[in-house]
């Protein structure tokens, strides 16, 4: 028997295998598709590099004043060469480094103690299953009998286009739109909600519409899909707004949790996400199983699936008890301006608490006004009592740099006296999360870059 058998090898699997060794176990690590899982292959790594490209580029476009694009295929071959350079030193390298057995197929339960794969039953004392999430498909009038783009397709294209409609407004779907319209693509979104984003700040979904409508994206909101139809090389869709035509459409309206392993077998529950359920220290309804990272259905960050794949493997081998602060984790969306945020948004401040928020502008950040970049704000959140920090979102260039501040500042549990009280480096970007904290006490408009 097994003391541990972990069934994927993305970000949770390989964390969950290297805390296992650490703690004297060497476990069975069990595979399906390019190891490293989603985020390496198809998903943060890949799309980040195309969202830099375009960053580039768009920064040539706007200083010198010209017209010039990436070359479309060169970009994805340069993308294709990160991809694979991060996956051996990252994974296929990694798993060198540490005692394991690695076994590549798709696993079953046939028991609560036992699994298959490749015709090989395996028995273990412990199970943490990290298999991750694949895109989810709506279910629309003609939508099969139409070739669409997930995000695989839309990160390896087999064809140059000159216009791609989006389903969806959520992260995914606001990251390929600006990539995409920085390959010199023209783009449209369209949003079943009334708000892009809809899950974040208010203020946020609008800015972010702002800056995507100036950049020439086209945005929809309110849009109730109801067939797609072939239309030659073209495909239109057919919504209550009217149709609309283009060469490819990208299916952007979230990602499903990979379940289909027999849970029933081994007695595992799902939850209201169809994801596996679990406690708050990650173990699901049968006592030696546990899960972790997209596969669970809530935040499907890669560095919350790693850290959980860390606590997971603690929990199954030591019985830790760990938990995760699910309050300070923060995320981002790797548009330009990022968009962050962590902690509470002010409506679930206010549910409970005495809070007050304060937004102030980018433009009144000296840094913004020295990168030329001042569009958006940071929206700060605290409870009016004891000044603690409850939520932080912002709209910022390099506010995926900013928010990791804000995030620490909510897991110590810190007011805005402890960030003022702080010195920053003048002039950073970093230093709007204490420019913002000062506002709750000052007119950061009458004061001087050295306060």
């Amino acid at each position: 028997m097994e003391e541990l058998v972990i069934i994927g090898y993305g970000a949770a699997g390989f964390a969950s295998l290297i805390k296992a060794n650490e703690l004297g176990i060497k476990p069975v690590l069990i595979g399906y598709g390019p190891i490293g899982g989603t985020c390496v292959n198809f998903g943060c790594v890949p799309s980040k590099k195309m969202l830099n490209v375009g960053e580039l580029y768009a920064k040539y476009r706007k200083h010198l004043n010209t017209d010039i694009y990436p070359q479309f295929f060169d970009t994805f071959k340069e993308k294709d060469d990160l991809v694979n350079e991060m996956r051996k030193i990252k994974y296929e390298n990694v798993l060198s480094s540490y005692d394991v057995t690695l076994i590549e197929g798709k696993a079953y339960f046939i028991s609560q103690r036992k699994i298959k794969v490749n015709e090989k039953i395996i028995e273990a004392k412990k199970f943490i299953i990290a298999t991750g999430s694949s895109p989810k498909i709506p279910n629309i009038k003609g939508i099969k009998e139409v070739k669409y783009w997930t995000n695989v397709e839309a990160l390896n294209p087999d064809r140059k286009i000159d216009s791609l409609v989006i389903l969806g407004g959520g992260p995914l779907g606001l990251e390929f739109a600006q990539m995409y319209k920085r390959l010199g693509v023209d783009v449209a979104i369209l949003e079943y909600m009334p708000l892009l984003l809809p899950n974040w700040e208010p203020e946020i979904s609008l800015e972010v519409r702002k800056i995507l409508e100036k950049e020439g994206i086209s945005v929809i909101t309110n849009v109730n899909v109801k067939e797609i139809k072939k239309n030659g090389e073209a495909k239109t869709i057919v919504t209550n707004k009217g149709e609309i035509e283009a060469d490819e459409i990208l299916i952007a309206t979230g990602r499903s949790p990979n379940t289909d392993l027999n849970l029933e077998s081994a007695g595992v529950l799902l939850n209201e996400n169809k994801g596996i359920k679990v406690d708050d220290e990650l173990r699901t309804s049968n006592n030696d199983i546990f899960a972790a990272g997209d596969v669970i259905g809530n935040k499907m960050l890669e560095s919350l699936a790693g850290k959980q794949g860390s606590i997971a493997a603690e929990n199954a081998i030591n019985n830790a008890h760990k938990k995760i602060d699910m309050l300070s984790v923060p995320q981002v969306v790797f548009i330009q301006p990022n968009v962050a945020m962590v902690g509470l948004t002010e409506s679930e401040a206010s549910k409970n608490q005495k809070i007050d928020t304060r937004l102030i502008k980018m433009s009144d950040v000296p840094k913004a006004n020295i990168l030329g970049e001042d569009e958006g704000f940071i929206k700060m959140i605290i409870n009016k009592e004891d000044r603690r920090i409850l939520g932080v979102h912002l709209v910022s260039e390099n506010g995926a740099e900013v928010i990791n501040e804000a995030a620490l500042a909510i897991k110590m549990r810190a007011s805005i006296d402890d960030i003022v009280d702080t010195i920053h480096v003048f002039p950073t970007m970093g230093e709007s999360i204490r420019l913002a904290a000062l506002s709750f006490t000052n007119d950061i408009k009458k004061m001087s870059c050295c306060i």
